[in-house]
């Protein structure tokens, strides 16, 4: 059952479980699209992990960075982006989030300080450690929470990451999605010391955490308090004279490295047979479904009627049919726009309004 909830009100639990309602019902729709063919390319879905975004970015302000990989549709609809814009994004409509060019795996929201799902695996992690590098150099106070998966933490980047982070002692959450499976491989066949990942965090002096990823409360709570450590931390290196110390105690401010061990019901991607797993496995991760444990939780200690959840669950359905439709009305990208969001300063063919000659009669080279 949900843990703790003496910071949180009856409203702000209400808040939690209509967010992951509608990440459910959204990518339910998300799905039904890509099998009618409306969108394209690789598309990864969120089921099965609603807890881990929707709690750990409850925990967060609207000012804190964060950054992910390619399962990224339910962290952009937990930090607050328009359902709409995101399914025309995977549309590759105009609207999108990106206009259309990023898809699935590439939603952007500078708006809501989400800086990108990333496709390569771990890409993302040296551009979150560069995120909570800008806040510590500004002198603000965010903290960065870098989301990734257990195939990342096998990936040169990762390590890199982790090191600078700890040098600089940087305002950074590295946050495992850890489902298990990086694909199709059991993270255990894959990931050395898979049972402790707690050593590579103390392999760079870094503080650790883990939570289940299927209480949305047990996360929440992790993440409140880790956050709360990690917000402020300083450069000791920019004290003239200073040496870094790596062996901090437990409590010290500084990055930190949770193990959200959570659990995707579908397929890595839309086009995985899922061969690599037993049926009756899925089944018995579903009986802890995070969204049916708040609602027991929910009703149990008399914080809302099941009259309120069934409304609940009947606005998300409607947001998502209502996303599908705007994204399949909005219009296609322009073909002007294959030139634009290239280069910073436009220049020469590159400039807004205008095509190469190339394109505009067959003949003549781009100026």
């Amino acid at each position: 059952m949900p843990t703790k909830t003496e910071e949180l009100s009856g409203e702000a639990l209400l808040g939690m479980l209509r967010d992951m309602m509608l990440i459910r019902r959204f990518e339910e729709r998300t799905m039904q699209s890509y099998m009618q063919q409306k969108i394209g390319g690789f598309c990864h879905i969120y089921i099965g992990q609603e807890a881990v975004a929707v709690g750990s970015i409850s925990a967060t302000n609207g000012k804190d960075p964060i950054i992910g990989a390619y399962r990224d549709h339910g962290l952009a609809l937990a930090r607050g982006m328009d359902p709409k814009y995101a399914m025309a994004e995977m549309f590759g409509k105009v609207t999108g989030c990106a206009k259309g060019k990023g898809g699935s795996m590439h939603f952007f929201d500078k708006e809501h300080n989400m800086f990108g799902g990333h496709a390569i695996v771990g890409g993302q992690c040296p551009l979150g450690t560069g995120l909570a590098f800008a806040s510590q150099y500004r002198g603000e106070e965010d903290v960065t929470l870098c989301y990734l998966g257990d195939g990342a933490l096998n990936q040169g980047a990762f390590h890199e990451s982790m090191n600078l982070a700890a040098i600089w002692n940087l305002p950074i959450i590295f946050v495992l999605e850890n489902n298990n499976y990086s694909m199709g491989t059991a993270i255990g066949r894959g990931t050395a010391m898979a049972e402790e990942l707690g050593a590579k965090a103390e392999a760079y002096g870094m503080r650790y955490a883990e939570c289940d990823g299927l209480d949305v409360l047990d996360v929440y709570h992790t993440f409140k308090r880790e956050i709360a450590r990690t917000r402020g931390a300083k450069n000791p290196q920019w004290e003239r004279g200073t040496v870094p110390t790596y062996k901090r105690e437990g409590n010290a401010v500084g990055p930190c490295f949770i193990n959200v061990k959570t659990y995707r019901y579908k397929g890595h991607s839309m086009s995985d047979p899922q061969k690599y797993r037993a049926k009756e496995e899925v089944e018995a991760k579903q009986e802890q479904d995070c969204i049916n444990r708040l609602v027991t939780h929910l009703i149990e200690n008399d914080l809302a009627t099941q009259d309120q959840i069934n409304e609940l669950d009947r606005q998300a359905k409607q947001i998502a049919q209502e996303s599908v439709k705007y994204a399949t009305e909005s219009p296609d990208l322009p073909i002007e726009e294959l030139f634009t969001d290239i280069y910073v300063n436009t220049f020469g063919p590159f400039k807004k309004g205008s095509l190469p000659l190339m394109l505009q009669d067959g003949e003549g080279d781009a100026e």
